[in-house]
């Protein structure tokens, strides 16, 4: 998502400066709501955050398809750990 001769923190005033240009700010927001309208199309449930089940309350097959839609989400908004989710999704 960054080009390689950019750093993040260059990309992220290069993206704010547009932004506001643009009329706009603080559109993070917008990670997150996608995040976790991903979760329910991939799991068929409401992502913790958002008052659905937490991981404690989930079967084994839950959990597992938890997991698998944690992961895509996290790769889809350009993050190589899942454990990033629980900020968009809450546990």
């Amino acid at each position: 998502m960054i080009p390689s001769h950019l750093m993040y923190v260059q990309q992220m005033r290069l993206y704010e400066r547009e932004t506001q240009k643009a009329g706009l700010s603080k559109l993070h927001g917008l990670r997150h709501r996608y995040a976790q309208e991903r979760y329910y199309e991939l799991t068929g449930k409401q992502a913790p955050a958002c008052g659905g089940p937490s991981s404690s309350e989930l079967t084994e097959e839950e959990r597992a398809n938890d997991q698998v839609a944690r992961w895509a989400i996290s790769q889809e908004l350009g993050h190589e750990r899942e454990q990033i989710t629980a900020v968009y999704l809450g546990r």
